[in-house]
């Protein structure tokens, strides 16, 4: 008895060396592939903080020669960028448009993508039909539209779009429901019915239902 299981041992090991053997090429063309894709990025992290003349006269490989030589090291290229000429406040800018314009319109889709999935209305199919096909429309053709409605509506109530942050994020909201909706309906219909029935049936609304159980198991779409 003791033979036949030493023997199985000794079979399972076996099964498992060649399974990490027959996986070894295909292991090591991802470990390849993204060496090619970090090396460059590294090097440009590293020749932003060289000297201008070190970046002219070495590559950015040498500073491994004597890593910890501080004075290789210099802060001045990013002093430069950020000190010229509306370069910081371009910098703020950005980041004054880009977080608003990703947190908005995922907030929303959210909320969307969950009543889509799981809850019961009319319409809902064509609704969900109507946002999806929303995609094709190409940005350029609503550009000009949507640029006439915000002079509209500095006409007829007085609140200025053109020109401000406001007017950046509700553009970039509008441009990019349709897809986020689309994407983070496709992962919440996908959780488990069980669990959602047990929560209505502890008298659980939709609500809570959301921010207690939708929402944290779909940490992962939201954050990609």
């Amino acid at each position: 008895m003791s033979q036949v299981k030493i023997q199985s041992e000794k079979s399972a090991s076996n099964d498992r060396i060649r399974q990490i053997f027959s996986a070894a090429p295909l292991r090591i063309t991802i470990i390849v592939i993204a060496l090619v894709w970090t090396i460059p990025t590294v090097g440009l992290l590293i020749t932003s903080f060289r000297n201008p003349d070190d970046i002219q006269t070495s590559g950015w490989w040498t500073v491994f020669q004597h890593p910890f030589e501080l004075s290789q090291y210099t802060i001045r290229n990013y002093q430069q960028v950020i000190l010229a000429d509306g370069m910081g406040e371009a910098f703020l800018n950005s980041l004054l448009v880009t977080i608003p314009a990703v947190v908005i319109p995922i907030t929303i889709a959210a909320f969307a993508a969950y009543a889509f999935a799981w809850l019961e209305f009319p319409g809902r199919s064509f609704f969900f039909v109507v946002v999806v096909g929303l995609m094709v429309v190409p940005l350029q053709m609503a550009l000009i539209p949507l640029l006439s409605l915000y002079v509209d509506i500095n006409e007829l109530i007085g609140i200025k779009l053109n020109g401000e942050f406001l007017g950046v994020w509700l553009a970039h909201t509008g441009f990019g429901l349709p897809l986020a909706i689309f994407l983070l309906f496709g992962y919440m219909s996908t959780l488990p019915a069980e669990i959602m029935e047990s929560a209505y049936v502890d008298g659980a609304s939709p609500l809570t239902i959301f921010i207690r159980l939708v929402l944290p198991l779909s940490v992962p779409v939201i954050a990609s």
